[in-house]
């Protein structure tokens, strides 16, 4: 779909898909929008076609198909790329380092970079799901600055007290909880002291 909107009064979120590996988790957020009736806002960087390649049976069409607006990478004009297209935010997932580090020096040669900006100028949730290890100081120091600026740094680690059957389970769960992060509440997440028992006997309902 074109870069536009089709119905003004519909939540909105911009979500990005780079070449860290993970890329199923970008691809679950989409579908989670869609269950949700969250309007999607997807840019994807080059480099995550070829991740995509690698790690998952779908072509780049397959991938536009989920959302419901695809902006291209260099179309820094985009709907996106400016504070007065309201959003809940953005979520970058997975989020390589080499975009992190844009984004927290402020440099936007893309619409990746240039949207992410856009969020945190505008006080909105950006969120990065970072795909990196082990961190190096300068990895570490950039997370800080940018948790500075507002960001919500979110590496997609597995949440073991859900009992995963399933890779796509953990993948579910991680993208659910940063979800929560724009106040979205997603079917698949199991919560402590509602789904799970808890530490002093089981949840109630």
């Amino acid at each position: 779909m074109s870069d536009g909107s089709k119905n003004a009064d519909r939540s909105r979120l911009v979500i990005g898909i780079t070449g860290a590996s993970g890329v199923a988790y970008g691809l679950r957020a989409l579908d989670a929008c869609r269950d949700l009736g969250v309007e999607s806002h997807l840019v994807m960087s080059k480099s995550a076609a070829l991740t995509l390649a690698q790690e998952t049976g779908l072509s780049v069409s397959d991938v536009n198909a989920k959302a419901d607006v695809v902006h291209r990478a260099a179309d820094v004009g985009a709907s996106i790329a400016s504070g007065s297209f309201r959003t809940l935010g953005m979520l970058i997932a997975p989020c390589s380092v080499r975009t992190m580090s844009e984004i927290a020096t402020g440099v936007t040669s893309s619409l990746m970079t240039r949207a992410a900006d856009v969020v945190l100028k505008e006080r909105r949730t950006l969120v990065l799901m970072v795909r990196e290890t082990p961190f190096h100081l300068g990895h570490l120091r950039t997370m800080t600055s940018l948790a500075e600026m507002g960001a919500v740094i979110a590496p997609p680690l597995p949440a073991f007290y859900a009992k995963p059957a399933s890779i796509a389970e953990m993948v579910d769960q991680s993208v659910g909880r940063v979800l929560d992060l724009f106040d979205l509440s997603w079917r698949p997440v199991k919560r402590w002291g509602e789904d799970l028992e808890t530490i002093t006997g089981k949840a109630e309902g």
